[in-house]
Parts: structure tokens; sequence; C-alpha cells
């Protein structure tokens, strides 16, 4: 079968720049892509690379779209390298949608009638009760509602001293998981900031750690040893061989992973070290049994890879790669799909973007499966024209 493809590449200025170990992060860059049918059907996809987790180069991900040219077919679709997943990636979550639309009846879903005062809130810099237009079809609301019809999410707090106010607002509003980033700071404010914020939490309230793999061992032993006496959940990528380091480096790093999770009793999250479907299968096999934060939006195959994650019966965290709504949709039907004891979800991050336009239209405590229903691609789409 042979689709028309087109192609827009993105560069999104955040609301404010995103402080991580990595450095600053002012902006996302990424590609959005459009699959359409002689028939009129069309499918949506975003590839949403992070060059310092491993991924590939927007740069890589054009080059590869432009030798492909206007119309291709399954066949080219499948050669596209193992090495460009997150252009795989987008591609299977358009192809995924002209499935869906083939199989579904001529009939379109009725659009539901607007919530009433007692459902989510669901402000993305709109009026606070805005909801979008139903896009979804039958065959979504199957696909996304086989599972819970709500998640409960994680609200994301800033580096440094403004997770102070983060965390009562976010409190106010209902969350009681919360997740901050550190490894940015010097160690020792840190860890001061630390006994402000437990002091903070709400009652039976979590707050999990997130060091983009900044420690070093004594960093990292000192943190979880004062993490044992706090309601910390986990402790995400504590160390991390970056992504061109050697075999001995990495192998170095993923053995003291291995040892902080089996000394400590706070639990630890791999982030960084799972960002291919190829880490994860390795992860496994090593018998790693702390919690793996996956952002699918970084994965070729999402399905392949929840299937030995469900067989394994192990610990798992869908997050955000900060992607727009194109790619959330996607990655947040894989989380009300996965059939593991749920963990609250790591999209606590809208409103993300300086343009409103490119904000999920939800950011409470927690998102139900019809607010994921409502995400119109096409909108997004049509706004980077």
């Amino acid at each position: 079968m042979g689709f028309d493809l087109q192609f827009r590449r993105y560069r999104l200025p955040f609301r404010a720049p995103v402080r991580t170990s990595h450095g600053v992060w002012p902006d996302r860059e990424g590609v959005l892509i459009r699959l359409a049918t002689e028939d009129g059907r069309v499918g949506f996809g975003e590839a949403a690379p992070i060059p310092w987790f491993g991924t590939e180069t927007c740069d890589e991900i054009e080059h590869a779209l432009r030798s492909l040219g206007p119309v291709v077919t399954d066949e080219q679709l499948d050669a596209i390298p193992p090495k460009l997943r997150c252009l795989r990636h987008a591609l299977g979550a358009a192809r995924d949608r002209l499935r869906i639309e083939s199989s579904q009846s001529a009939d379109t879903v009725e659009p539901r009638s607007a919530p009433g005062r007692d459902q989510v809130r669901t402000g993305s810099g709109q009026g606070a009760d805005h909801v979008e237009p139903q896009s979804g079809s039958t065959r979504d609301t199957e696909r996304i509602q086989s599972g819970p019809s709500a998640l409960a999410v994680a609200a994301s707090l800033g580096a440094g001293r403004v997770a102070l106010q983060q965390i009562d607002q976010k409190a106010e509003a209902g969350f009681r998981v919360f997740k901050w980033k550190v490894g940015v700071a010097d160690a020792r404010d840190e860890l001061v900031l630390l006994d402000e914020l437990c002091a903070r939490l709400p009652e039976k309230a979590k707050l999990r750690l997130d060091a983009n793999g900044a420690w070093d061992r004594r960093t990292a032993e000192k943190w979880l040893e004062r993490c044992a006496e706090y309601p910390v959940e986990f402790i995400e990528q504590p160390c991390f061989a970056e992504p061109n380091a050697t075999p001995r480096e990495k192998a170095k790093a993923d053995d003291l992973l291995h040892g902080l999770a089996n000394d400590f009793p706070t639990p630890i999250a791999l982030d960084e070290s799972v960002v291919s479907d190829g880490d994860v299968e390795r992860w496994l096999a090593e018998g790693w049994r702390g919690v793996f934060v996956l952002k699918p939006s970084l994965l070729a195959n999402p399905s392949g890879v929840l299937a030995q994650l469900r067989r394994a019966n192990a610990e798992v965290v869908f997050s955000s790669a900060l992607e727009t709504p194109v790619g959330a949709n996607a990655a947040l039907a894989w989380a009300f799909r996965w059939s593991g004891a749920p963990r609250a979800l790591g999209f606590g991050v809208w409103p993300l973007f300086a343009d409103a336009r490119f904000d999920a239209p939800f950011s409470a405590c927690f998102i139900r499966a019809e607010d994921v229903e409502r995400i119109n691609p096409e909108a997004v789409w049509n706004a980077l024209s």
C-alpha cells in the first residue's frame, strides 16, 4: 500500500527553560509526520528525539524522510534503520492510526457533552473548564478504555528552591506524588532543600528524585542514606554513562546501579539507561528488579518492549519526553493499556510550551482516558503551518 508522506519540523520554546544535570533546555525540537491514503484516511506521528539520551537527531530524521520522497510504501517504512528509533516510533504510530480508521465503521461517534462541575478541570492556558472537541473513534475508546478510566499523575517540580513554592501549589491542586529534579546544584545545598521539601509533603504523599545521572558513587550513597528517612518513592537514574562512553565506562556505571539497588532500601529507577528497545531487554536479562521509567516516544516498538516487561512483572512508570500532544497521545494510550500495578504517570508537565496550542488539554492530578481521546493531532499539525 502506498502513502502520501508529509512532515513538519518544529522548534517550540518552553514556557520556562527546563533545568537538568544535562544543562538548560530552552526549547523542544522534533518532527511531526502525516501519512495519508488514497481513500482519505490520515495518521499522525511524532518523532521527538533527545540526543543526549542517545537517540538520533532531528537532522538525521529529516534527512531520512527527505530520502523517502512524497509517496512511500510499507516496505520502505519497515526498512528505516533501527538506529532511527524515534522516527520508527512516529511512523508506527501514524500507521496504527490508519489501521484503526480502516477497521472502524463509517459512522462516527457523536461528540460528548461538556463535563459538569464535578469533572476534571483541563486548563492549558485556556478557560479552566475548556474541553477540546471530541476527535476519537469508537475503536480509540476501546483501545484506551480497556484499562482504567483515569490514572494518577506525578507533579513535576523545578530544580532548586523554586520547588518549595511549587510543591505547595501542586499539593493544593490535589497532587500526592511529586518529582524533583536534583543533581543540578551543589549536593549539600540540595540535601538541605530535601529536608525542607519533605517537611512540606502532604500526609501519605511521595517524592521522586530525578538525578539524570549526575552523581558519582559517593554522592549517590549519601543521598540514599538520607532518603531512607523520608517518603521517597524512588531515585531516578542516580548514575549514568553518557552515550559516547566506552564499553568499560558503561559497564562500570551499570554495576554501580546494581550495587546501589542492592545496598539501600530506597528503590532505584532506570530512565536514561532504558531509552532503546534493546536496553530494556538487557536489563531484564540481568535481573533488574527496580523500576523502569519508560518514555514510549523514544521506543521503536513499544508493544514489544511492554510485552517483555509484562512477562517479567516489572514495575513501570510511563513518562513524558516533553513532546507535543501528538506524541503524548500515543504514549498515554500505552499507559492506559498497561495491565500492571499502576504508578503515577510522569506526565505532570503541562502547561509546558510558550504557545498553549502545543500543550495537551489537561494538567490535573490525574488523567482521564477520555482526555487522551480528545487530543486532536490534526490541530497540532495545522498550528505548525
